[in-house]
């Protein structure tokens, strides 16, 4: 019996082999031969990993999508039976009893005459089986060709538009480079997204541009914002925060300039709600009254508990006093007193530029640090 079920699979291993890959619903059609059975109702145990293990009839088990082009090897197979001792167990698809990853132990165990396997059931669709499928046999087990792991990128950017070039590439073991040439040649495929998620399931814009333009407006409203905290209503990392904070303290734009500065890159899609016009952009990044600012530095305890600190906020309240009434002040300088004062004024306004300058450095390495930590 077990040598007629092997040459059953193999049979029908070929004959998904031979199906177009992207064509998902021509694997869930029945197979001639009456191989398909429900799960069983056995109870599974629970291994240290967290994952439940059942045992399944190799009977109720059909070859899955597989990324082997070639299909399976031979010679594994023939390895893989002279070895003792139980498999590691396979990975099944629950919806329709296909094997994801393990083609190779269920046929060596075919092989060595076995009737049951352990089995770890996979619940998803036909295009997150595939993924599991690629991510499996790219970790593990029999190394998936050049020519395998690229047709596994192609149909992995078509069916997971929203996942980034390092994650695919991490998933079919090839570079990020090779994955985003994949990506451009499969253009008038793919839906063109303006974000995507990393690796870490984070999700990031494609263009840092919008995102600049967010996270200035924040420092604006919220000056005392810590990066991490900008970063995540802005939708960009720390470090680009950083970089942003740093270009105004230094009375530049958020957004560098150069090719396509001015707006999101070309055929990124930008919400109706964000305005496209620099002109816009600027008008909205108003200062932040310095009143209410004062008000609430004097009530942080670190600062009013140090007599720096007390020295601070009352430097900070006179200069605060010095911008609602510049006008009236102003008008009072008179005339042969006008180039000293300006002379004074703006050796002042240097000297709290470079006290601004300090202190962005030494907050950003300070974030640094907590980041990197």
């Amino acid at each position: 019996m077990g040598s007629a079920i092997f040459c059953k699979f193999l049979e029908q291993f070929n004959g998904v082999s031979e199906l177009n890959k992207p064509n998902a619903s021509s694997l869930d059609s029945e197979h001639d031969g009456g191989l398909v059975a429900e799960p069983t109702d056995e109870v599974g145990t629970v291994n240290k990993c967290g994952r439940e293990i059942i045992v399944l009839p190799i009977a109720a088990l059909l070859p899955g999508d597989s990324p082997r082009s070639e299909g399976p090897d031979q010679k594994h197979i023939e390895r893989l039976s002279e070895m003792d001792g139980p498999f590691p167990p396979i990975l099944v698809n629950r919806n329709n009893m296909r094997v994801i990853d393990g083609m190779h132990r269920l046929l060596a165990a075919l092989q060595k005459g076995q009737e049951d396997i352990e089995v770890e059931l996979f619940e998803g669709t036909a295009e997150e089986a595939f993924l599991r499928a690629v991510e499996t046999n790219v970790t593990h087990g029999l190394p998936l060709s050049q020519v395998d792991r690229r047709t596994a990128a192609e149909r992995i950017v078509t069916s997971h538009p929203h996942m980034s070039d390092r994650s695919i590439a991490r998933a079919s073991g090839l570079g990020a480079r090779t994955v985003a040439a994949i990506r451009r040649r499969l253009t008038d495929a793919v839906p063109q997204l303006n974000a995507r998620v990393g690796r870490d399931g984070k999700i990031r814009p494609l263009s840092s541009v919008e995102g600049r333009w967010r996270a200035a407006e924040v420092i604006a409203e919220k000056p005392e914002a810590s990066l991490r905290e900008v970063a995540r209503l802005a939708g960009i990392s720390p470090a680009t925060v950083s970089d942003v904070r740093r270009r105004l303290a230094s009375g530049r734009e958020p957004v560098p300039e150069g090719p396509g500065a001015a707006d999101a890159r070309e055929g990124v899609a930008v919400s109706p709600q964000v305005p496209r016009q620099r002109g816009e952009r600027k008008k909205r990044l108003t200062q932040p009254d310095p009143g209410s600012v004062i008000d609430k530095l004097l009530r942080d305890p670190s600062l009013r508990h140090k007599e720096e600190g007390r020295h601070l906020l009352r430097l900070l309240q006179q200069n605060a006093i010095v911008t609602e009434e510049r006008s009236e002040l102003t008008a009072a300088v008179p005339p042969h007193c006008g180039a000293l004062i300006v002379s004074l004024a703006r050796q002042y306004a240097d000297t709290w530029r470079e006290f601004a300058q300090d202190l962005d450095e030494r907050v950003r390495s300070i974030s640094c640090e907590a980041i990197s930590g």
